[in-house]
């Protein structure tokens, strides 16, 4: 059966027609993205891509949202949608449909994925176990965190947490600077405000004060861009220096969720394919004192699918309505 997956973020909505039997994706077609600010409602964002995909859509949707779900009202973050759960039938002309947060939505992809949308980036390179953990996080504008659970080749759950606003656990005296900046505007430090794409601002600023620097105040988004194009020393010192970040937090995850595998995601994590590979990611990532044996057999893989969410949500609804 067909079904419109969609993916609701703070910034970007992304609509595709995916076709789903037995619980699982069979596949998915290129999407429509949609800026929400250029639509006053989910409804109205639905209606404009129908027509871009020059179709009527299916009457079923399956439905990621940056936020956490409940039955009565969603309120997004970073988007001024409302979304009542109660009138989805009715606003959208669906006869059914699924809801889940949207890095809930990427831990379902993880688990439907084929091999060859999985990067390996440390640990042994193999598949991960039909049965066992694996603890997916993602950074990009936050950083997201999910487990997934694996009870056999085509069985599993996905728990949806909020792991990435554990306290982060400085290991160097540089990391120990780069909380104390933080701790003058967050009483607490977590670890999404350093390794989620913002925290590269701290960090740069961080680098910048201990090499006795003036540098002009950058977004996060002029930083990236500097690091990924090589061309400021400062930017991509702090650009390994994220990537050391994200190997210990990943491996804190890790400890906390006992997995058979690490996924990492997250529109970020994707851009840091290149980098990640050939960083410090892995030894921050196995460096857990007692357990670095225990790190060291984990494999940790990076997902390449362009479209997790979106592929994801489909995969969710398919769980969930056609098993």
């Amino acid at each position: 059966m067909e079904v419109v997956a969609v993916d609701i973020g703070g910034t970007h909505a992304r609509f595709a027609i995916a076709e789903v039997e037995g619980g699982r994706v069979v596949s998915i077609g290129e999407p429509v993205t949609q800026k929400t600010a250029e639509h006053g409602s989910f409804q109205l964002a639905w209606q404009a891509s129908a027509r871009a995909l020059g179709r009527e859509m299916p009457r079923a949707a399956a439905i990621a949202i940056a936020s956490p779900i409940n039955d009565e009202l969603i309120k997004l973050t970073n988007n001024p949608w409302i979304i009542r759960p109660p009138l989805i039938k009715e606003r959208l002309e669906v006869d059914s449909y699924s809801l889940i947060n949207d890095f809930g939505a990427v831990g379902h992809a993880v688990a439907q994925l084929p091999s060859e949308h999985f990067l390996h980036i440390c640990g042994p390179d193999a598949p991960f176990a039909e049965k066992g953990a694996i603890t997916v996080c993602g950074p990009g504008t936050g950083l997201g965190v999910a487990q997934v659970f694996r009870t056999g080749p085509l069985s599993y759950h996905v728990i949806s947490t909020e792991g990435g606003h554990m306290d982060f656990a400085p290991l160097d005296g540089i990391e120990d600077s780069i909380v104390k900046r933080l701790r003058s505007t967050y009483t607490r430090v977590s670890a999404e405000r350093i390794v989620a794409g913002p925290g590269i601002v701290p960090i740069y600023e961080t680098l910048a004060e201990i090499e006795g620097k003036r540098t002009h105040r950058l977004n996060d988004k002029e930083i990236w861009t500097l690091a990924f194009e090589g061309k400021d020393s400062l930017a991509m010192a702090a650009l390994d220096r994220f990537c050391l970040s994200l190997g210990a937090v990943a491996g804190d995850l890790a400890l906390a969720h006992g997995p058979t595998g690490v996924v990492i995601a997250g529109g970020l994590g994707l851009k840091l394919k290149d980098h990640l590979v050939n960083s410090g990611f892995g030894q921050r990532f196995i460096a857990k004192g007692r357990f670095q044996a225990l790190m060291s057999s984990i494999p940790v893989k990076l997902i390449t699918h362009p479209q997790p969410g979106l592929y994801g949500a489909a995969a969710a609804y398919a769980q969930e309505h056609t098993q």
